[in-house]
């Protein structure tokens, strides 16, 4: 699974939630190696991966206005997600146009995929 939007929040770990279009198959208990990219790579680029397989705890599916709709619950998200809760860009308003503004097609009404989950030990 690509961070590219997120990588920093993965290396720290600060990061334990995501929101992806589609993503559909995934179920708690599954692996997942988090990697920097894996799509669009130039000729002789790697793919990197950004430490050990995460393991998926839960996924629901949820509109992305779920985020405005309740702000202790957006706040509440937008930390999980990494950017610092009450950060100053990050209203959860904004984070949902950032999203929006990153995925072509994507409104504040499309349902997403919200998948939590946990960091693997490394072996």
């Amino acid at each position: 699974m690509s961070f590219a939007l997120t990588t920093p929040q993965v290396l720290d770990q600060s990061k334990d939630v995501t929101r992806r279009l589609g993503w559909l198959h995934l179920k708690a208990g599954d692996l997942i190696q988090p990697v920097r990219k894996c799509m669009g790579l130039k000729p002789g680029e790697k793919i990197e991966k950004l430490g050990p397989p995460i393991r998926v705890l839960s996924t629901r599916r949820e509109k992305l206005s779920a985020m405005t709709a309740v702000q202790s619950y957006g706040f509440m998200e937008v930390a999980r997600e990494g950017f610092g809760d009450h950060d100053t860009y990050f209203w959860p308003s904004a984070w949902v146009e950032m999203f929006c503004a990153t995925h072509k097609g994507c409104t504040p009404d499309t349902v997403i995929t919200r998948i939590e989950f946990a960091y693997e030990a490394s072996k």
